[in-house]
Order: structure tokens, then sequence, then C-alpha cells
């Protein structure tokens, strides 16, 4: 890369402009209503995701039981990535596939939400996953990338970040995360943030 650090910058500022003058901002509303409407009814949120987005879902639910800025109550979360005991279970006695359908037929109950991310839209874990959800009654959001791909096929409510670069993708996911953040603390905050 031949950027500097303030070249670099400016140029994620205006990527970052354009993705707000696209769809991607009404998407990431949908998503934010639904997951607040998860919350505030005691559902819970399964967040899942393969590699960077696998830690950005940690990220996420660890925001919702610990807090983001505010003081709240602790919020209903799980990462399905993290538990590498039922994911290599999973993985080598079924495939790699369930690994996280198989977590929310175990865990996910109707009024929960399966909130899966993939900066591709092609990880093969996310739409069985996504199907099983459907099966259950769970409701299912993705944030993707790309032009979204099976992913967001297989969701019922799509953010599409419209980019093919990974890094903007995964950068872009982690405001949107951010933003549910601000959002989830104006309701559930008890006192100023």
């Amino acid at each position: 890369m031949k950027l500097s650090a303030d070249e670099f910058l400016a140029d994620r500022a205006q990527k970052f402009e354009a993705t707000s003058s696209s769809p991607f901002p009404a998407q990431v509303e949908a998503i934010t209503a639904a997951v607040l409407r998860c919350l505030e009814s005691g559902g819970k949120i399964l967040v899942f995701g393969n590699g960077g987005s696998a830690a950005l879902a940690t990220h996420f639910s660890g925001e919702l039981v610990g807090r983001f800025l505010g003081e709240r109550r602790p919020l209903s979360a799980i990462s399905l990535t993290t538990d590498t005991s039922a994911l290599t279970a999973i993985g080598n006695d079924y495939n790699y596939l369930s690994i996280f359908s198989r977590q929310i037929e175990a865990l996910g109950r109707t009024g929960d939400l399966a909130l899966g991310l993939t900066t591709s839209g092609k990880s093969g874990s996310l739409v069985p996953a996504f199907k099983r959800a459907r099966e259950l009654g769970i409701d299912s959001a993705v944030l993707s990338g790309k032009t979204g791909g099976p992913a967001a096929e297989a969701a019922d409510i799509a953010a599409i970040v419209p980019s093919e670069e990974t890094d903007f993708i995964q950068e872009a996911q982690e405001a949107a995360i951010h933003y549910m953040c601000h959002k989830i603390d104006a309701l559930f905050c008890e006192g100023p943030e």
C-alpha cells in the first residue's frame, strides 16, 4: 500500500460517505429495530460468523451481556462462535456447515433473533443456520457485504455493505454494530450515558 495514514483515513471517510448514501443505513435501521424488539420482549440475540466476523459476533454479545457506554441491566446474547467444544464436536460429528444451525436448534426459542455476520455472504455455515431458525420460528438477520450472497437471500432481513473490499466491509459492519449498541443504550440505560 502506498497511502500514508492520513491518506488512508481520508479514503475511508470517502467510503463511509458513499455508504451513508446507499441502502445500507436503512437496512441497518431494519436490523436494529429487530434487535430492539427481540430484547424488549425478553428474547436473546444469537450472533455468529466465521473468522473476523466471529470476532465481531463475540464483541457484540459482550457489549450486550456486559455494557456499552451506559449502565443498564445485562441483556441476553450468546455468541455461537465461542464454545470450542460445541463447534468442534458438531463439525466433527456432523459437518462444518452445521456448527451454527445445531446451536440455534439447541439454544434458540421463538422471540429470539439469529444474527449472522459475513463479509462475502457466501459463508456456508450461515445459510443452514437461517433455514433452521425459520423452521423454529426464530427471526433472522444478516450483516453482509459485496452482493449479499446466499446468506442475504436466506435471512429475513439483510444489511449489505456496498463494497467488494473485505476490510472496509468489516469496518462498516463494526460501525453498524456500534450504532445498534447506541440505540440499545438509549432504550435500556437507567440514566445518562
